[in-house]
């Protein structure tokens, strides 16, 4: 029986092919678990609370400025189309809570004409954000 005689020429190499194919299914597993979350896109000076919670599930924030403008992810809405807006974005990611972020000196007759617009849309969870 012969024996093979390995030259210097023969490495031993390893095959990167199932370690990639794991890596790229990883990658494609947390890009779709990952929740995006619909940030209103402006900041605003929110109002001081003793009693402020977190709430941890909610993923759409609508913002509104102490002029009176909306913004909804990331650009400025009118406030009679929050309704079709908040609907556009529950059937890109359902959600139970939105929440409102409006600024200290918000007149009260804005923020809520922007809540009844989301109640239309069909959340019923409107939790106004404070500064805890």
């Amino acid at each position: 029986m012969a024996r093979k005689v390995r030259t210097e020429e023969e490495d031993a190499q390893i095959d990167m092919t199932p370690m990639l194919d794991v890596v790229f299914i990883m990658l494609i597993f947390f890009i779709v678990t990952t929740v995006f979350v619909k940030e209103a896109g402006i900041e605003v000076n929110k109002p001081d609370a003793n009693q402020a919670s977190m709430k941890k599930n909610a993923n759409i924030f609508v913002a509104i400025t102490d002029d009176g403008s909306v913004w909804l992810d990331k650009r400025e809405v009118a406030v009679d189309s929050v309704r079709a807006n908040i609907e556009r974005l529950l059937t890109e990611q359902p959600t139970d809570y939105v929440i409102i972020q409006a600024d200290v000196k918000a007149k009260h007759g804005t923020v809520v004409k922007v809540m009844d617009q989301i109640k239309a849309a069909g959340v019923d969870r409107i939790s106004v954000a404070a500064r805890g």
